[in-house]
């Protein structure tokens, strides 16, 4: 399974790697409904926002088992958990930055939610997107404002 590709630009190697599920040795593989998800975001989020930037994007996390979420303080509804495995957190590996990189998918495609996640005003830490489907996306932006847990999000539109 190592060698399957999630879409041109994401290896399933890359989309399900941790290193606290390493480290723990927890298991950290999608079922077959969770990895049609991500086969999901990557077609209507990941490639779209890849050939706006012209250059590699940094894929954080992406599929996490029940086992990791809970083991990195994730959202115990975390999307990119459970029966979904539908949220990718990215990062910018060029010369576009992660607010622009936040800017293009909030103004030019379809998500569920895209979060802005730490970091600086002008700048995330990283982009947090969702992707359910067209019928059932909410197109919700939001901001994390605090570096602590619980998160506090402000809705941004």
């Amino acid at each position: 399974m190592k060698k399957k590709k999630i879409s041109k630009h994401i290896s399933y190697a890359e989309a399900t790697k941790s290193a606290t599920a390493k480290r723990l040795g927890i298991k950290n593989v999608p079922n077959k409904d969770q990895l049609e998800n991500m086969e999901l975001v990557a077609e209507k989020v990941f490639e779209p926002l890849r050939e706006f930037a012209g250059h590699p994007i940094g894929v954080n996390s992406f599929y996490r088992s029940p086992e990791l979420n809970k083991a990195i303080g994730g959202s115990k509804t975390s999307t990119h958990m459970s029966n979904r495995g539908s949220a990718i957190d990215l990062n910018s590996l060029g010369e576009k930055t992660n607010k622009e990189l936040f800017d293009f998918i909030v103004e030019n495609l379809d998500f569920d939610q895209c979060i802005h996640e730490y970091g600086t005003n002008e700048n995330p830490k990283w982009v947090h997107v969702s992707y359910v489907s067209e019928k059932d996306n909410r197109k919700e932006v939001l901001k994390i404002t605090n570096n602590q847990r619980p998160n506090i999000y402000i809705k941004i539109k």
